[in-house]
């Protein structure tokens, strides 16, 4: 028997259609949408907001978990979702329930009248509603796009602000200058409150340095006020206050020992007592953020691959997250050696060539693939042309299945050299297909 769906589906596809996901970056329409609802912007708990090209996902999830292990209610705001637009709202902890949802949704569409305002806009407007109107002890809010005019940064005074590592993605919006960039990232810096920098490269750093400076906004960057690594299986955590002795993130890979140093250091300098070790330590250890090299344990997909073999997925788009990707599988394959396959599905919008260059030597062979359900994914015989030009080995397969299908083929021709590693990557909206199929 067939399942109704979701009233709140039909509600998003009507915003999509009277409102496409054209991005205009102004903050005009949604303020105006704010005040005829009554500003609930100015009543929501203490804001951490969060910008940056990669990572500031899991620095949000880092920070809720390590948050929630403290015995605090939690609001988070995320995006893009993986599988239910109900990801992006979360309410002491729980997705948004659906009732609420719709509910919220009509109430900004009606409160809207039908003015100009974008898809992304419209349901931000809705976010805050619901996180005014549940009690909680802290919002962790991520940047959508940008910073400086992005819906989220109608928040005039929060609590901390955190700006993850800056690199080259959404270039037909944010232009192809890093420093352009940097600068429209770190529009959400205010005055006087204080901002974590992570590990940022020197351009984004200097221009994120400079806006701090300019604006008195207290300043702890990565690498000068803070600092982190790996030893001994453990990691090690050390500013002004001390040294602190952790576990590994679950999250794996150093640039998530660098995301978690961020979110401990941003707890630690809020003012607000967020920052208690064991809390930190619990947060390590439960952070979850699905898309993120998870490995996938058990699904049809796992059931189809080779035996013996690891299944990965990581949502990464850009040539920045991909290096990271490829530096924590060079680590796995020091430790854990198997031969790594990469199936690729990405947007006609992002830098394919770039994406695929830290992979070049580490990986075996790639498999490309369309996106299902995306009008502006690449054709996988375009991505295949792509991912040649970047010095792999690569096929075009006709849909996942007949992906997983090539790489066992291609597996049991190199037998000799084991069961494989593989990575399904190269989009957000290709893992949320997969999380949707693989249950």
């Amino acid at each position: 028997m067939s399942v109704a769906a979701p009233a709140s589906d039909a509600i998003l596809q009507r915003l999509l259609s009277l409102h496409p996901k054209r991005i205009d970056l102004v903050l005009d329409r949604i303020q105006r949408l704010l005040d005829a609802l009554g500003n609930p912007e100015r009543h929501v708990p203490p804001v951490i907001h969060v910008a940056g090209t990669n990572g500031k996902g899991s620095t949000c999830a880092f920070a809720r978990a390590m948050l929630e292990a403290q015995g605090l209610k939690v609001h988070v705001y995320s995006s893009p979702h993986l599988v239910h637009f109900h990801e992006r709202i979360r309410l002491a902890g729980k997705c948004i329930g659906e009732e609420e949802l719709s509910a919220l949704l009509e109430e900004c569409e009606r409160v809207n009248a039908g003015a100009p305002i974008t898809f992304f806009e419209i349901t931000t407007a809705a976010a805050f509603l619901a996180f005014a109107r549940h009690p909680a002890d802290a919002l962790v809010l991520e940047v959508g796009l940008g910073g400086k005019y992005d819906a989220t940064n109608v928040v005039t005074r929060p609590r901390m602000t955190v700006v993850t590592p800056i690199g080259y993605d959404h270039a037909e919006f944010l232009g192809t200058s890093l420093a352009g960039i940097a600068a429209e990232k770190a529009g959400i810096v205010k005055r006087g409150v204080p901002l974590v920098m992570g590990n940022l490269d020197d351009v984004p750093r200097d221009v994120v340095t400079r806006t701090a400076d300019a604006l008195g906004a207290p300043l702890f960057a990565f690498g000068q006020d803070f600092f982190a690594h790996q030893e001994h299986g453990r990691m090690i955590y050390q500013d002004g206050d001390g040294l602190l002795d952790l576990p590994l993130p679950r999250l794996i890979g150093q640039h998530q020992i660098e995301n978690a140093a961020t979110t401990i250091a941003a707890l630690r300098h809020a003012g607000c007592g967020w920052g208690r070790e064991d809390a930190v330590e619990q947060g390590l250890r439960n952070v979850e953020w699905p898309a993120r090299l998870q490995r996938l344990t058990r699904g049809p997909l796992v059931d189809i691959a080779p035996g013996g073999c690891e299944l990965w997925l990581d949502g990464g788009h850009n040539p920045h997250g991909a290096a990271a990707v490829a530096r924590a599988l060079a680590d796995l394959e020091e430790r854990s050696p198997k031969p790594l396959y990469l199936v690729t599905g990405m947007l006609k919008t992002k830098d394919a060539g770039g994406f695929f260059a830290p992979f070049r030597g580490l990986a075996k062979h790639v498999t490309t693939i369309a996106i299902p359900g995306e009008e502006v994914s690449l054709g996988s015989g375009a991505l295949y042309d792509m991912a040649r030009g970047a010095g792999l080995e690569a096929s075009p397969a006709d849909d996942l299945l007949d992906a997983m299908m090539q790489v066992s083929a291609w597996s049991r021709a190199r037998a000799a050299e084991g069961p494989p590693r593989i990575l399904i990557c190269g989009s957000l909206y290709l893992a949320g297909v997969v999380l949707a199929e693989n249950g």
